[in-house]
């Protein structure tokens, strides 16, 4: 079961940086830490700026991929970042404000890259953002120019936002400030009391090394002198960014890039995630980084060093983590996971830790009793990351395109929560309830239309299984009977597939092909594969044809969009024929009648739909 902490599967993957990269002068190539991917490697390719992921045997934590990126050597401001850091530091010397201005990491790291970046977020060290803008709107004011846009986003500890914002507009561009900090931690909370901090300290106060150590000064000349600083500033791989906004700071007053610290290249360059203080300390005081480094060390295929692995699963981390941290904050981290670039390896981290149901916490009362083995395995969680990694592997085989960003997230979590599609739990009326809805809706605090989704995709599954078969039948012939668990009033035989179909893909809409494709992990239904999904023999080239064929006979059969078909006749119209005063059940049951006509007869017309429900009504009118 080791295999789970270490391999995913993908696609090929090509990721492109900015087209400005291209055709820089001086070139830098360097690379970047190991990048540990399942039955794939990280090919070299000499085109600037481009890698790709390509398929191949499976490989160890250990085992280094490397990436070429290109970095330009020399930061250049634009007119208008001289034109706002020069009114920023005339406002220091207007006041003769000892204060260092330093800019977050983003920004450097874009311009380094040959970026343009409109994000500039600037920490000050001795006095409040809001104090700051007073000063720099007073200077604008005696110059004449009037300063635009002030304001400030106060503090919200809830919400995890612990310091107050100031926020101006300058040269039409937003400028954040805020103070550097230093933090201290109650014993209940992971809400820290907030002073006013060195750099040094506000440095040491981010939760892993790789999010605060950054060795290297450019000095004035703005120059990288070492591949290290180049490795350091070439995180243009999405969530590096995070990263870097929160560890690299671009000082003002002395045209620097910063690091008060010593270890983090280290930690960075062997591609480790590591924790500056004890990681148990530095788990107890918040939790949530638990959750963090998970989910760095997934995105990033860093290893987790073992003191932080075996902190991470001690049972005084989890209960904090417990305790500690609200369930909105668990499932913000839980949905960047899954929305990341590395979902299963995220999932097989929490798995490997022992915290999947600490962080996918069940009802106390579920049924049946969540079982912990199966041929001296443990599952269901480790059987959740197996659904996972195929249904991953799956949507990029079959092609990302065929799904929105939506329709990937939610198919990812339906997958993630396939065995437990038949778990309940009753709630306090008595009434049996999904545990899939409570994992959302209580563990993870996730908004009402995701346990909706999910739970219409796994009730969609055994239909699908029905429908498949027939779907991807080379022979003509329909049958003579479609089981969906339900009566298809006066339906030809011919029609029947048809309208059964239409039926299901009503049902959940612009998911249907997210249930096909779980579906296809399921299929066929009479044989149990737990034990191959858990071994990852997923067969993936065969549930894809399988994927294939049954979506190209929905498209034939025009039900691609059935959901948008608009009823021939309305409730009105019914009750006109019926000679009601009333709606109700009786009206509710001719729409599904009149529904499987439209979609038996996709040519018919509003008349000959309303002569077919007055000749059926006539004839039930008689027999009864």
């Amino acid at each position: 079961m080791r295999a789970f902490l270490n391999t995913v599967k993908l696609d090929p993957l090509r990721l492109f940086f900015s087209p400005r990269l291209l055709n820089r002068r001086k070139t830098n190539f360097v690379s970047l830490p190991s990048f540990s991917y399942p039955s794939k490697t990280l090919n070299q390719i000499q085109t600037p700026g481009v890698f790709y992921c390509k398929e191949m045997t499976t490989v160890s934590s250990e085992a280094a991929a490397r990436a070429v990126i290109e970095v330009k050597d020399k930061i250049e401001l634009n007119e208008v970042e001289k034109q706002i850091f020069d009114r920023l530091v005339n406002t220091l010397r207007h006041f003769n404000l000892n204060t260092e201005l330093r800019v977050a990491g983003g920004w450097v790291r874009d311009k380094l890259l040959g970026k343009e970046c409109y994000d500039i977020d600037i920490a000050i060290d001795n006095m409040l953002g809001s104090e700051f803008v007073d000063k720099v709107r007073e200077y604008l004011l005696s110059t004449g120019e009037e300063a635009h846009g002030v304001g400030v986003i106060p503090r919200n500890p809830d919400q995890s936002k612990h310091l107050e914002t100031a926020r101006m507009r300058l040269l039409d561009l937003w400028i954040d400030f805020v103070n550097l900090r230093s933090e201290d931690y109650s014993e209940n909370s992971r809400i820290p009391t907030m002073t006013f901090g060195t750099a040094k300290e506000d440095a040491y106060r981010r939760d892993l090394t790789i999010n605060r150590y950054f060795n290297f000064d450019i000095g004035k000349s703005r120059t990288l002198s070492t591949p290290v600083q180049e490795l350091l500033l070439s995180a243009n791989l999405g969530a590096f960014q995070f990263l870097l906004l929160a560890s690299l700071f671009y000082n003002i007053n002395t045209s620097s890039v910063e690091d008060l610290t010593g270890r983090g290249i280290e930690d960075l360059k062997s591609g480790k995630i590591v924790t500056p203080l004890p990681p148990k300390d530095t788990f107890l005081d918040d939790p949530l980084r638990v959750l963090r480094a998970i989910r760095f060390g997934a995105r990033f295929g860093f290893v987790l060093e073992e003191e932080l692995k075996e902190a991470a699963a001690c049972d005084d981390v989890k209960n904090a983590l417990k305790a500690k941290i609200s369930k909105e904050r668990i499932g913000t981290e839980i949905d960047l996971m899954i929305s990341g670039n590395q979902p299963v390896k995220a999932m097989t981290y929490i798995a490997d830790l022992t915290l999947f149901w600490v962080v996918f916490n069940l009802h106390p009362k579920v049924d049946p009793t969540v079982s912990e083995e199966y041929n001296n395995v443990l599952i269901p969680f480790r059987l959740c990351v197996a659904y996972l990694d195929a249904a991953w592997n799956l949507i990029h085989l079959i092609g990302g395109s065929a799904f929105t960003g939506e329709q990937r997230r939610l198919c990812l979590y339906a997958a993630l929560f396939l065995p437990l599609r038949n778990t309940i739990y009753k709630d306090e009326k008595g009434k049996k309830v999904p545990v899939v809805n409570y994992i959302f809706r209580d563990s993870l605090k996730q908004k009402a239309s995701d346990p909706e989704t999910v739970i219409k995709i796994h009730r969609s599954l055994e239909k699908f299984l029905t429908l498949i078969p027939l779907l991807t039948s080379n022979d003509d012939t329909q049958p003579a009977e479609v089981d969906m668990g339900m009566e298809l009033f006066d339906v030809p035989i011919t029609s029947k597939l048809r309208v059964a179909t239409g039926f299901l893909l009503r049902e959940v809409k612009e998911f249907w092909r997210v249930g096909l494709l779980i579906s296809t992990m399921l299929y066929p239904s009479d044989t149990d594969s737990t034990q191959d999904f858990l071994e990852k023999k997923f067969e993936l080239d065969r549930r894809k044809d399988l994927f294939k064929a049954a979506e190209d006979a929905i498209v034939n059969l025009g039900l691609e969009r059935v959901w948008d078909l608009k009823p021939l006749v309305n409730g009105k119209d019914i009750m006109t024929v019926l000679q009601l005063k009333s709606g109700g059940p009786v009206v509710k049951e001719w729409q599904q009648k009149l529904s499987a006509w439209q979609f038996a007869h996709p040519a018919g017309t509003v008349e000959e739909c309303l002569d077919w429900m007055k000749e059926t009504h006539l004839k039930r009118a008689k027999m009864e």
